[in-house]
């Protein structure tokens, strides 16, 4: 089995995963604003809100629903063209301009695009706040950056309403702003291959997220928010675009955000081949693959192929991507924006000393560790799970461990061995699959152990590392457990990859999903949703999720600060569920994620 490949399975499940979650309806307008009419109170603006930034005039929308100002559609960059670095704005205008309609998703390929425009122009961000504050109220900033696998998505999808948590933050009397952004996604923002490298043109996505930040620094005041009072805020990719912010240019703080909230991911944003940052052959073949599959195909191995690709009609390099949408476009060890492998950078304490909330979903294998089998299918044998390992494994490995790929194989394999009743899902939440049934035929017959392994790789390991490396440098952090299983899902796929987000934005009307998350036990849910959604504003506003008021959790008991000596060299969790939010010790699956941890850059690249 080649090295890409398991990585490569694990971009198509997150499409699968996050399509089940989207809606078709698709393209952003104003309805999905709506909110009962008593929901805050009464302001009686009628014109459209107007803000001075550095350049100019902008006149937003005012909603009555929500009470509150949306500025959408603000460019913070000038158009880039094709593969170059986007650049600050340098021209002001006259007059005021319209700041809208949402703007067009950046060109990418997968389920988060289906009903949304995409154009190359698209580095533009939007603000939601609270109605009637004035440009003083110096207010704390949400920055919310999409997930997607680095693919796919955009500010404009209707799941990523901020006006709810906004909303909660009104009512909790701690109002904030928030903040959505875009950022060049797929080969756009993450071109690789040795002559993107000599020309300097990649990580443009994480740059583009970079210049944001500083466009939200210079002007959020005109907005009524504080400067010095950003968090930045993401899931899955945009958890890893999170961690890239604060490991960039060797961890350099450049005072952009006081806060970070990572959900499902960080430090791990290299990992979509065998190899992480060192996988310099697979990235190669990629850009290769891409060039072969245009009328550039006769420069390819020449630098000539990069002027080439720039050039063409949006059309034949849009053609041509998506008939390799399989390869992931990976961030690359730069020398600049990624100076370093993040373990090291973890493990030496080398990024901004802020406070972190952050967390994973209990079953993020189920969406993860599927795919590995012969064809793409599931895993049904050992010999199966031995070559599903070894596509995770890195070349270089046995120079850089003096182990062969089948000792590290079955290291794993004994770490992770063949028992339904240590893997994921848990029994508890569905039953032992046997030889032949539903789950079986399409998940495989070790869909369990797969979705162990293959969870603590992509997701749960670079969360307990960041755990703890924040919490060896001192550093106020908070740790989560997401373990609630929807009803609008398959029960055996578990508290899957992204459920949590609906609840964190507190979007209980299911705004933007192809079935309502909280269709079924609404009472239990929306009441769990409001709790998070709240712990959330209590961490942006005032850096620590319990608040002043605490969160009302069963027996009084509150969120602990992630301390690695309260016992076993690990902290603690908070573990969301339906039945009972409570506080676990990060120990479970100890020796397999510590595998992962001790291993993830001589292994695996990391």
């Amino acid at each position: 089995m080649g090295g890409a490949f398991g990585l490569c399975c694990l971009s198509i499940l997150e499409t699968m995963v996050r399509w089940l979650a989207s809606s078709l309806a698709g393209a952003a307008s104003l309805c999905w604003f709506a909110l009962p009419t008593d929901a805050l109170p009464a302001h009686h603006q009628t014109s459209a809100p107007i803000v001075k930034v550095k350049n100019g005039s902008y006149a937003g929308i005012y909603s009555a629903e929500y009470n509150q100002d949306f500025f959408l559609g603000m460019p913070y960059a000038q158009v880039a063209p094709r593969f170059t670095v986007s650049q600050p704005l340098n021209s002001s205008w006259e007059g005021v301009r319209n700041a809208t309609a949402y703007p067009p998703h950046c060109v990418g390929y997968g389920g988060d695009e289906v009903g949304y425009p995409m154009s190359e122009d698209c580095l533009y961000l939007n603000v939601i706040r609270p109605a009637g504050i004035s440009n003083t109220a110096g207010l704390p900033v949400a920055v919310w950056i999409h997930g997607g696998g680095l693919y796919m998505g955009g500010s404009a999808d209707r799941r990523y309403n901020l006006s709810f948590i906004v909303q909660n933050s009104v009512e909790q009397g701690t109002p904030m702003i928030g903040v959505s952004l875009n950022y060049r996604l797929s080969a756009f923002g993450f071109l690789c291959g040795k002559e993107a490298m000599d020309a300097g043109v990649v990580n443009f996505g994480f740059k583009d997220q970079r210049l944001a930040l500083r466009w939200i620094h210079e002007n959020i005041a005109a907005f009524g928010g504080a400067p010095d009072k950003v968090t930045i805020w993401g899931e899955s990719s945009g958890a890893e675009s999170v961690s890239a912010q604060t490991l960039a240019y060797g961890g350099r703080d450049d005072g952009l955000f006081r806060g970070v909230i990572a959900e499902s991911g960080y430090g791990g944003f290299i990992g979509r081949y065998a190899g992480g940052l060192n996988a310099s052959d697979a990235m190669q073949n990629t850009y290769d693959t891409l060039v072969r599959n245009t009328s550039c195909a006769h420069t390819v191995g020449t630098p000539a192929s990069l002027s080439c690709l720039r050039d063409l009609p949006l059309d034949e390099m849009h053609k041509a991507l998506n008939s390799t949408a399989a390869n992931p476009w990976p961030p690359v060890l730069d020398g600049d924006f990624i100076s370093d492998y993040p373990s090291k950078q973890l493990s030496e304490g080398r990024f901004p000393k802020v406070p972190i909330l952050i967390g994973c979903n209990s079953d993020e294998g189920s969406s993860f560790g599927v795919g590995y089998g012969p064809n793409g299918g599931g895993v049904n044998t050992d010999d199966e799970m031995r070559a599903a390992i070894a596509s995770i494994v890195g070349p270089d490995v046995e120079k850089m461990t003096g182990k062969t790929v089948k000792q590290v194989v079955d290291e794993l394999m004994f770490l992770y061995p063949n028992i339904q009743a240590v893997g994921d899902p848990s029994l508890d939440k569905w039953p032992v699959i046997q030889p032949g049934d539903d789950v079986a035929q399409s998940m495989g017959a070790q869909y369990r152990r797969t979705a162990a392994l293959f969870g603590d790789f992509t997701m749960q390991y670079s969360r307990r590392r960041a755990s703890l490396a924040f919490a060896k440098q001192g550093i106020p952090s908070w740790s989560y457990r997401f373990d609630v299983v929807l009803p609008s899902l398959p029960g055996y796929i578990g508290a899957t990859h992204f459920q949590e987000v609906a609840f964190v934005f507190d979007n209980t009307r299911g705004e933007g999903y192809a079935q309502n998350p909280f269709a079924n036990n609404t009472r239990v849910l929306t009441a769990l949703a409001k709790t998070m959604s709240t712990a959330w504003v209590n961490f942006i506003t005032g850096q620590d999720p319990n608040g002043r008021k605490g969160l009302g959790l069963p027996g009084g008991a509150t969120w602990p600060p992630y301390n690695a000596s309260a016992g076993g060299g690990v902290g603690q969790n908070l573990v969301w569920t339906d039945k009972g939010s409570y506080v676990e010790m990060d120990s479970w699956r100890a020796e397999g994620i510590n595998y992962f941890i001790e291993n993830s850059l001589a292994v695996f690249g990391m």
